[in-house]
């Protein structure tokens, strides 16, 4: 298994499965929900940029330097977020975990 390899990864509250545009309209409205992409102190896509950043991400994993995931809360089966192992770098078996977002409702939550 490489470092890119799409994996689902499972907790007692979340699951991180492969990002996809099936995501889409879920994240949508994890964006909303404190409108997140208006926080100075961060970098998160308006929901009219969103699919762009999706495909940004999809092309990252094809081109193997990343691996997105949308944080799948267990309880609604809903995408409330994202994050990603990137910048990686297979040789030196070291990853960047990071670009990570979740929705005003889940955060600093179980």
């Amino acid at each position: 298994m490489g470092f890119a390899d799409s994996v689902s990864l499972h907790g007692q509250q979340v699951s991180l499965v492969p990002l996809s545009h099936a995501h889409h309209d879920h994240l949508i409205d994890a964006l909303k929900d404190g409108e997140l992409w208006t926080l100075w102190y961060t970098s998160i896509p308006a929901p009219d940029q969103l699919r762009a950043e999706i495909d940004r991400r999809l092309e990252l994993h094809k081109q193997g330097s990343m691996l997105p995931f949308a944080v799948i809360e267990k309880s609604s089966n809903e995408a409330v977020g994202m994050t990603t192992f990137l910048n990686i770098d297979a040789v030196n078996r070291r990853v960047e975990i990071g670009a990570t977002w979740y929705r005003k409702r889940v955060q600093r939550s179980a």
